[in-house]
């Protein structure tokens, strides 16, 4: 009877919280409630807002201010966030780069355009009249970008005033190399400047002390913590290797998945490949190494990027915004790299830091997702919303990270398989019929699946009201893709 109970009681919670939030939201999602009351888009100097748009890439939830992981070193990112607005439970449309971007810059979800996979040319399927970038350019914004914006092959330069591609990949080869499956990495013995990402911050500290006429759109892309996991050693010495952590891990965490959950983790065989290795527990922890080796290299350039803006004559009139396109497996469910619609693929870091708007310190803990990036810029730079827009505004968290809010997290990969995340459940729904439910407040590595328990189906059926009622067959796939 008390469980039959719980599971009423729960239930309820969802049902009121939706209910006593909708007005709230819908209301600050209409322009009722948005930054008119911080200065009608402009900065507290008077002058139109500046962007300084920095996409990371592969970059999940290992940042010190997190908390994911105990371990890696990111005082630049950490910074950003105590002067700015972290969203601790922030999720991509997509875990996959190309779908991930396509959707963020467009506004329009996967699930819209059928841009799925990494070698799906979203170009075919949004126009430059509905991207980011041109949004602001004709908005009268200088509209400039470097490094990776858009997933690479797939680029559309003409949605910039100019597109930084100077520096590449050198480094004069490896004091030492790995590798298992699809995970490589190398510990370089070149120095920072022989990675593009230096290029990229470079370029983007050299607009930061240029005179600009026209408010600016700044959007450099760093790389890094990508593969191959080849950064400078000075990097990797950070993270003695006798000291690496492994993270959480199940090894039956499979066994309650339904066979879609299973096909997922297993796909690209990446973890049978660390079984074969002489000596799998270490190599595992030499691939954590590198992974945070790299973390630590692009944060070391996101540091030399915000110093800049610091020190510019910006500072008070640039809205930063720092997001990770995705998150990354580092074997939990025997799983690696994205590709999941579990925790660990899904989120990424998030901050905001509007002057005039955001209060320094501050942590949003209202789960959202990427889609809301375009949309929130629009807003706090005074202008409406474009229709095609599928995203909300965040404004109202952003003024106050206590704001009640009743949309959750959607995340989508692949044709019809969506992942719903709520501040107390994930529910991960796919083509074939499976189904998980996972209670993050008991169980945030996402162990039991509590789907099929008796009084899950009334939690499942609230949540799959949020699932898109659009799902767009697959466009064409067009070439290799990568990653």
């Amino acid at each position: 009877m008390a469980k039959k109970y719980a599971v009423i009681l729960s239930v309820l919670a969802i049902v009121v919280y939706a209910c006593s939030t909708t007005k709230k939201a819908a209301a600050s999602n209409s322009g009722t409630v948005d930054v008119q009351s911080a200065g009608k888009g402009m900065a507290p100097d008077g002058k139109p807002y500046n962007i300084l748009f920095i996409p990371v890439d592969d970059l999940n939830h290992w940042v010190g201010v997190l908390g994911r992981n105990n371990q890696v070193k990111t005082p630049n990112i950490d910074k950003l966030a105590n002067s700015g607005v972290l969203f601790s439970s922030a999720h991509c449309a997509a875990p996959i780069c190309c779908p991930s971007r396509a959707a963020l810059m467009s506004g329009k979800r996967p699930s819209t355009t059928g841009v799925y996979a990494n070698n799906n040319d979203w170009r075919t399927v949004i126009s430059a009249e509905q991207t980011m970038p041109t949004f602001f350019k004709t908005k009268g914004y200088e509209v400039l970008g470097g490094g990776k914006i858009y997933h690479g092959g797939f680029d559309r330069d003409t949605d910039f005033d100019f597109y930084f591609r100077g520096g590449r990949d050198g480094g004069g080869g490896a004091n030492e190399k790995g590798s298992f499956g699809g995970i490589k990495w190398g510990m370089m013995k070149g120095g920072d400047d022989d990675l593009r990402d230096y290029h990229v911050a470079e370029w983007a500290m050299g607009e930061l002390n240029k005179k600009h006429e026209k408010p600016f759109f700044l959007a450099p892309g760093i790389f890094r913590p990508h593969m191959p996991w080849n950064v400078p050693q000075k990097y990797y010495d950070l993270f003695p290797l006798e000291t690496i952590q492994l993270p959480p891990y199940k090894k039956d965490d499979l066994d309650d998945m339904p066979e879609e959950g299973k096909r997922m983790a297993l796909a690209l065989g990446d973890w049978e490949a660390l079984m074969k290795t002489a000596n799998p527990e270490l190599e595992w922890k030499k691939a954590i190494r590198a992974y945070m080796a790299c973390i630590a290299y692009a944060d070391a350039m996101i540091g030399k990027i915000i110093d800049a803006l610091d020190k510019s004559d910006y500072k008070n009139n640039t809205i930063v915004v720092l997001w990770g396109d995705h998150g990354w497996h580092l074997n939990e469910k025997n799983h690696w790299r994205k590709f999941s619609l579990w925790e660990e693929a899904t989120r990424a870091p998030l901050i905001f830091r509007v002057p005039g708007v955001t209060k320094a310190g501050s942590v949003c803990s209202t789960p959202v997702d990427f889609m809301n990036i375009y949309p929130t810029l629009a807003k706090l730079c005074g202008f409406e919303i474009p229709r095609h827009v599928e995203g909300v505004s965040m404004v109202p968290l952003l003024q106050n990270v206590n704001t009640v809010w009743n949309l959750p997290a959607v995340t989508t990969h692949g044709f019809n398989n969506h992942a719903v995340r709520t501040k107390k459940y994930r529910y991960i729904a796919y083509d074939k019929g499976g189904e998980e439910l996972y209670d993050e407040e008991k169980d945030p590595y996402e162990w039991h699946n509590i789907a099929n328990e008796p009084g899950s189906r009334a939690i499942i059926n609230e949540l799959r009201k949020y699932l898109p009622k659009t799902n767009k067959s697959e466009i064409a796939r067009t070439r290799g893709g990568g990653e």
